[in-house]
């Protein structure tokens, strides 16, 4: 049986913590003087009564999770919070709740994209709001990613186990340990990203919510126009923070706590790294070729581009899909890559590539050699059948549910563009798509709602690995 205590336990301390940060856009309301300061309160109280109740009714003398409990919690945790951090969205001048559940989960999963406009002139409160989902989902997300999906072997990450199968109360030390310390590092990018967009010449404020955004990956800005908005200096500061928030952040916590730096014997930082470089610097030789733009110029309109798409932060600098077809196809496939397992970005991530490369070669040699064995290895690991199997099964259902979205948004009867890259977008959790609607220059208003919750539960599979949620469709899983 399911063990219903703890999980309504857990759901009500995140709930508690979710009321707790609704006060500082509530804070913000009151000093600017905004209309919003009703719809976080009542957001807070309302919050805050259920996180009580949930409390309440799941105190237990221990707490006790199996391997359902941890999958069944992980997907409801996403899906709750982001009911609930709507509420500010409903209650801000009559937004819809499909409109505010679907600006919610693209902040809280860190996809991006978005339904609202006249970002510019908007409320403090709320761009404050779209901000700390985003900062909140990221750090949730870096947890989850090096605490949990190995555990439940998800996609692979068997490979970046760090924590026993046994999840009692003799694990939690360490996880709390472990999340103290990736917390620490992620605050301190954090403060470093702020200060430098602010040298760079964004306001306090502009600063502030760029840099959770930036190293969440998550892409919100504060403007319509994104970082377009703002000096060429800060888009280099982005670029490197984004950059950052795609490295696993576990290896910047065990660089400090070990005191010795060894980020480039990562096999997965090395790749993404050489990737972001080659990528970045092959598109800005083709734009200064063939578009007639001073190199420094293109090789910051790439690398920037490039990296906002391959870390899956999606903010706009510029309409990439007016660069021609190459570009288009060149962005389309960027959005499938992804940064590194234990950042904040999503996508297939690139250790899922190199785990693939290193399968085609081991297959390749025995070709060659029928009668010989063969087992590579990643990161002095050796990659064994279970990671293969759990490898494939993920891949596999990627490319279903993206499919599925596809065909979805095909049927509200939008283009094959929008719905073919709307869909990879939203698995991915790039941000923006490809097109006139829901391009860089655009965003996702016009859609019907159909397709907004449909492109939600995209977004939520994607953040979580997509077996994460899929597991619970399954009839075993609730048969005992």
């Amino acid at each position: 049986m399911l063990n219903y205590k703890p999980l309504l336990f857990i759901l009500g301390l995140f709930l508690s913590m979710l009321t707790g940060f609704m006060f500082i856009p509530l804070a913000l309301a009151l000093v600017y003087g905004e209309e919003t300061v009703m719809a976080f309160l009542i957001s807070a109280m309302v919050c805050g009564i259920v996180a009580s109740i949930c409390v309440h009714k799941g105190q237990s003398k221990k707490l006790h999770l199996n391997i359902r409990d941890m999958f069944l919690l992980t997907s409801l945790t996403w899906f709750i919070v982001s009911l609930f951090a709507a509420m500010p969205f409903t209650l801000y001048h009559g937004i819809g709740y499909t409109d505010a559940f679907f600006e919610t989960m693209s902040g809280v999963t860190t996809t991006g994209s978005t339904v609202l406009s006249g970002l510019d002139k908007m409320d403090h409160s709320i761009l404050m709001w779209r901000s700390l989902l985003q900062w909140l989902g990221g750090i949730g997300f870096i947890v989850m990613a090096v605490a949990i999906l190995p555990f439940l072997n998800v996609g692979g990450m068997r490979l970046f186990r760090t924590e026993s199968s046994d999840w009692s109360d003799k694990t939690i030390p360490r996880t709390q340990s472990l999340a103290k310390h990736l917390f620490l590092v992620y605050i301190g990018l954090t403060i470093a990203c702020a200060i430098a967009y602010h040298l760079a010449g964004m306001s306090w404020f502009a600063a502030i919510n760029h840099s959770m955004t930036t190293l969440s990956t998550g892409g919100y800005s504060t403007s319509d126009s994104s970082m377009a908005a703002f000096p060429v200096n800060c888009h280099w500061v982005g670029v490197v923070f984004m950059a950052a928030g795609g490295l696993p952040l576990l290896v910047f916590a065990q660089t400090i706590q070990q005191r010795t730096l060894k980020v480039w014997q990562d096999a997965q930082i090395r790749g993404y790294v050489l990737f972001l470089a080659l990528v970045s610097f092959g598109l800005a030789y083709w734009l200064y070729d063939t578009r007639n733009i001073q190199f420094i110029d293109a090789l910051r309109l790439s690398s920037f581009n490039v990296v906002s798409v391959v870390t899956t932060t999606g903010y706009g600098l510029t309409d990439y899909g007016s660069w021609g077809a190459l570009a288009n196809i060149a962005f389309l496939f960027l959005m499938f890559v992804g940064g590194c397992s234990g950042s904040t970005s999503g996508g297939i991530k690139i250790f899922r590539f190199q785990i693939a490369v290193a399968i085609m070669r081991e297959q390749l040699k025995q070709q060659f050699h029928p009668n010989g064995i063969f087992r590579e290895r990643y990161n002095n690991r050796p990659i064994n059948e279970e990671i293969v199997r759990s490898l494939v099964t993920f891949m596999m259902l990627f490319a279903m549910v993206i499919v599925l979205l596809t065909l979805i948004l095909v049927l509200c009867g939008l283009d094959p563009l929008t719905s073919l890259s709307g869909s990879v977008t939203a698995v991915t959790n790039v941000g923006p798509g490809l097109g006139e609607i829901i391009g860089p220059a655009g965003n996702f208003s016009s859609l019907p709602d159909v397709a907004k919750w449909a492109l939600s539960i995209g977004m939520l599979l994607g953040r979580l690995e997509i077996l994460t949620v899929a597991v619970l469709f399954h009839p075993s899983f609730w048969r005992y």
